[in-house]
């Protein structure tokens, strides 16, 4: 593969580039990648590059589209399959999200659905997006699901790396990684691929070999 060393700065500098030079009413983009990539920190940091180009920018974290907990641990608090198969709503993720922003859409985003703390719904207001408007939705598993994103961003940890970097009780999630990354290929999926593994020095995979 060929690998680019970047500054974070520039990073997102380049990342708000390639999502500006697109021309649609509203643009739906993905930071995908483990708790451990920091992909919310991530995302958060695009806001502002984004802004200072004339886009409004609504924040959508995966936390806040898991499925209730009854669906969530039918199977325990740590079953991997359950983690990659079952625990983040993706249907309700893509009605309240993602499709309300095509071209025919309302504009009008849910910026959660539940709440994992209290097991229940937090009742938030939709947030109208102004056209040219960025919603940016950070969390795991987001790619090969036929989710309508618009552009997509992968961080990578490469090899053991995602094990060194998971905190041991996010650890029963590794094998769901496994699987997502045997089956899916994220990393070759994605539009930008972010190596993440030397944290405030990432590098963009320019190209595979």
């Amino acid at each position: 593969m060929r690998v680019r060393a970047i500054t974070p700065e520039k990073l997102a500098g380049e990342l708000a580039d390639a999502v500006d030079g697109m021309r649609r009413r509203w643009l739906r983009v993905a930071v995908d990648g483990a708790a451990a990539a920091g992909t919310a920190g991530f995302a958060d940091g695009l806001v502002e590059p984004l802004r200072v180009r004339g886009r409004e920018v609504v924040r959508v974290r995966m936390d806040g589209y898991v499925r209730p907990a009854s669906l969530r641990f039918e199977h325990g608090r740590d079953d991997p399959d359950s983690f990659y198969e079952s625990w983040f709503d993706l249907a309700g993720l893509r009605r309240e999200v993602l499709d309300p922003l095509a071209d025919d859409g309302t504009g009008q985003v849910l910026p959660a659905l539940w709440d994992a703390a209290t097991d229940r719904s937090p009742r938030l207001d939709r947030v109208r997006l102004p056209e040219r408007g960025v919603v940016l939705v950070d969390g795991p598993l987001l790619l090969g699901a036929g989710l309508p994103f618009d552009r997509t961003v992968h961080l990578w940890l490469p090899g053991a790396s995602l094990a060194r970097h998971t905190p041991e009780p996010e650890r029963w999630t590794l094998p769901a990684f496994d699987r997502y990354h045997a089956e899916v290929a994220p990393e070759r999926l994605a539009d930008h691929v972010i190596r993440v593994d030397r944290p405030g020095h990432p590098a963009v995979v320019d190209a595979w070999t």
